[in-house]
């Protein structure tokens, strides 16, 4: 099967753009033809490597590249794939502009990648791919699959994120729009639910469940000797970072050794900056910035802390678990619960209490066989998300929902 995934821009490094690389990377060593197709494009090369046999696409020119310019294709991709389409004229550009009704406006927005021009590229590519399946990856992708591609192209939408988090505008549009989809999965068992209910109750088999899937290779494990705590994630308000540092004084003050590391936040973020300072923490605690390798960071911790207001999945907790790193979480929607088996494999506190947070990591600083005993339970429980068996569940899904499209079954009307 030839499979393509619309990303806004494959270039950057969120985790949305990891998943992708990852799931392609299995798909493709399953004897899979896969594409991303990016439709922006600010760097020459990706952050993260592209892997061997997957082609990268951009619909527009990158740096020092003029329109009508060859995508990218770093090592691994194939330099034949061609050019984006050129620069639209002015009535495609009315055209544009007249169904970017299809993008709620908040989307727009935040994600300033639907202008006329990539959206113009977008429709061509949709119509020219001789691709069996399309996969979007965010709500805007996901509505112009809905209304652009050809009945001939298995149409799939993928939510990174819980429904609930998005505005009212995408939500909307969301229940007008999706059941014109071929299939939609989401990250956890309480999205599900709720999407069942926002799209009145899809047929069986549209709507699945499907899990991030951990990076191929070896995962460095954990001595969880180490008196650091971890936490990782850019330093969006959902993170809820100050609440992290007031339970990490608590643990500071009754566990001098103790150490937090924060990874994926800027080096020079001035507000966590000026919190730490406040205090008193300069020296207990680091902002690491963003690195590549994750895994191998929280192989050098003991513990992983949450304390998110929301997780639509949780990543770096099933990182943390590959590493055997045991995690301390706030009982935070949706992902957390879903993950993480309180008392085997990690703690679960109540959400907002910087105290019971605290509590939590206190317990685990101070008992190393406790540590210990969780983060083998929770090694183990991270085969669930090997590459391997999500590719797996992928194909099957993907084979479901095209024969169910052959049977004219497809769409969730």
């Amino acid at each position: 099967m030839k499979i393509a995934f619309l990303i806004a821009n494959a270039y950057g490094m969120g985790g949305t753009i990891r998943t992708v690389f990852t799931l392609s990377q299995g798909l493709t060593a399953a004897g899979h033809d896969v594409e991303i197709v990016s439709l922006a494009r600010h760097r020459d090369q990706p952050f993260f490597p592209l892997p061997d046999g997957v082609t990268l696409r951009a619909l527009s020119p990158g740096p020092g590249n003029p329109p009508g310019s060859p995508p990218a294709n770093p090592p691994g991709g194939r330099p034949d794939a061609p050019p984006p389409p050129p620069d639209p004229g002015p009535l495609d550009r009315w055209r544009h502009r007249r169904v970017g009704g299809t993008i709620p406006l908040t989307e727009a927005r935040n994600h300033r990648v639907f202008d006329a021009r990539r959206m113009h590229a977008l429709a061509a590519y949709l119509r020219g791919t001789d691709a069996d399946a399309a996969i979007g990856t965010r709500p805007g992708l996901n509505l112009l699959l809905a209304r652009w591609a050809p009945p001939r192209l298995l149409r799939i939408g993928q939510e990174h994120v819980h429904h609930d988090r998005h505005a009212f505008d995408i939500r909307f549009a969301i229940a007008r729009r999706y059941r014109r989809l071929d299939g939609l999965t989401v990250l956890t068992e309480a999205d599900r639910a709720r999407y069942h209910g926002v799209l009145r109750s899809p047929p069986p088999g549209w709507l699945a469940v499907m899990p991030n899937p951990l990076p191929p290779g070896r995962h460095p494990r954990a001595a969880l000797d180490a008196p650091v705590v971890a936490a990782a994630g850019r330093a969006d308000p959902v993170k809820q970072y100050p609440l992290l540092l007031d339970a990490f004084a608590e643990v500071a003050r009754c566990e001098p050794d103790w150490r937090l590391r924060i990874y994926g936040t800027a080096k020079r973020d001035e507000a966590l900056r000026a919190i730490i300072a406040d205090k008193g923490l300069g020296d207990r605690v680091a902002l690491m910035g963003r690195v590549r390798d994750l895994s191998a960071e929280l192989a050098g911790a003991s513990v992983l802390a949450v304390s998110s207001r929301s997780e639509g999945f949780g990543m770096t907790i099933i990182e943390a678990f590959a590493a055997g790193v045991p995690v301390v979480s706030f009982d935070c929607p949706h992902g957390p619960r879903e993950i993480i088996d309180h008392g085997r494999t990690g703690l679960l506190v109540t959400p907002q209490d910087p105290s019971a947070l605290a509590g939590a990591l206190l317990r685990l600083a101070r008992d190393p066989a406790l540590r210990r005993r969780m983060g083998d339970a929770a090694r183990r429980a991270a085969a669930a998300y090997d590459l391997g068996a999500v590719t797996r569940r992928w194909e099957d899904y993907l084979a479901a929902r095209m024969a169910a499209k052959r049977h004219g079954l497809s769409r969730a009307t």
